[in-house]
């Protein structure tokens, strides 16, 4: 079993990775293997052009997008992390989002996958920000792994996330619960209980 981490941070070895390595520790201990991509700083965004569902082969740009694809094909849980941009997740990595989950060419994968969002500011913001980035889980019917608080570690440098015992606290405590569903979910196909049929195929607007 495996979790991605997706670093939406420019700065790929700073304190929101320093967050998301706590909950790392954990799944390692736990069995679990860990997979990163980190998000480049100047990821362009979504032209809306249609071709990722026009010619079903991923987005017509082939940058970190597209190689993000395999790391998702082997993954059973993802874990998103970001600073806090102004009370929302930084724009490169909602550019990278928007066009992964959009273009992804084997969205039947995020059904039931474990998912977390992960926010780390120096003060505040950090619940607006995982609301964002959840509600990409939501709409595609993964499960949201919760911990025992928000998911907001603090720290302008991570010595500063250092100090926060609760945060580091609740960071290996959604290890614990994303290692725990993802041994349940491997045990019940094991035991042949069948995940739910989804049902896809209406899409309409409000005047029809």
């Amino acid at each position: 079993m495996k979790v991605l981490f997706i670093n939406g941070s420019p700065h790929p070895k700073g304190t929101t990775c320093h967050a998301l390595n706590e909950v790392e520790k954990i799944l390692n201990e736990q069995g679990i293997e860990t997979i990163w991509c980190n998000v480049p700083a100047d990821i362009p965004s979504c032209m809306a052009c249609n071709y990722c569902h026009k010619e079903r082969q991923g987005c017509i740009r082939k940058d970190a997008v597209n190689d993000c694809y395999a790391l998702l094909d082997e993954a059973d849980g993802l874990i998103v992390g970001s600073p806090v941009y102004y009370a929302g997740p930084s724009g490169s990595l909602l550019s990278f989002l928007d066009r992964l989950f959009y273009s992804y060419p084997n969205k039947k994968k995020f059904n039931m996958m474990a998912a977390a969002a992960v926010s780390n500011s120096r003060r505040a913001g950090n619940i607006t920000s995982n609301d964002v980035i959840l509600k990409f889980f939501s709409i595609s019917g993964m499960n949201v792994i919760t911990s025992t608080y928000w998911n907001d570690p603090h720290g302008f440098t991570p010595e500063d996330l250092e100090k926060d015992e609760e945060a580091l606290q609740t960071m290996r405590n959604l290890g614990r619960n994303m290692a725990y569903y993802l041994k349940m979910r491997q045990l019940a196909k094991e035991n042949g209980l069948k995940e739910p049929e989804i049902e896809k195929s209406h899409s309409t607007h409000f005047i029809r």
